[in-house]
């Protein structure tokens, strides 16, 4: 069936139309039916090759999948022997901070030390002083 649509007449809500359906004619149902494309016969042999081809797309699409997956385990690899690098310089110089942290402490508690022991020696040689002149005083005296 043909249609015709006419429009009758504006309004501001829009525009209105009037459709008229009209029986297909003889004439018309040639001009719109498109010819279809000549059928060719598909042989064994262009079967055959068209499977051949899908195999051959679906292995290499299978190959590129593998390919995609190997570099992504070679980047995980990468990131975590990266990762143990870092934690294990950073242990290294943890360590070594803490040795150096260390050493200087005890060169601190060995200068400490040696002074005070100094200091003492001070002090014995004034006690030794005074019980030397409190000895001779004793004996100028007496």
């Amino acid at each position: 069936m043909l249609a015709t649509v006419k429009s009758i007449n504006k309004r501001a809500s829009g525009q209105a139309f009037e459709v008229i359906l009209k029986p297909l004619s003889p004439v018309s149902d040639a001009a719109h039916s498109l010819p279809s494309p000549p059928k060719r016969d598909i042989s064994l042999d262009d079967i055959q090759k068209k499977l051949e081809a899908a195999e051959e797309r679906r292995r290499s699409q299978e190959a590129q999948v593998l390919r995609a997956l190997a570099e992504k385990r070679e980047h995980e690899r990468d990131v975590l022997m990266k990762a143990m690098e870092e934690n294990s310089n950073f242990s290294k110089m943890a360590e070594e901070k803490l040795q150096l942290k260390m050493d200087q402490i005890k060169e601190n508690r060995d200068a400490h030390l040696a002074a005070m022991i100094e200091r003492l020696h001070e002090k014995v040689r004034k006690i030794r002083q005074c019980s030397e002149f409190c000895s001779l005083k004793c004996c100028a005296e007496s």
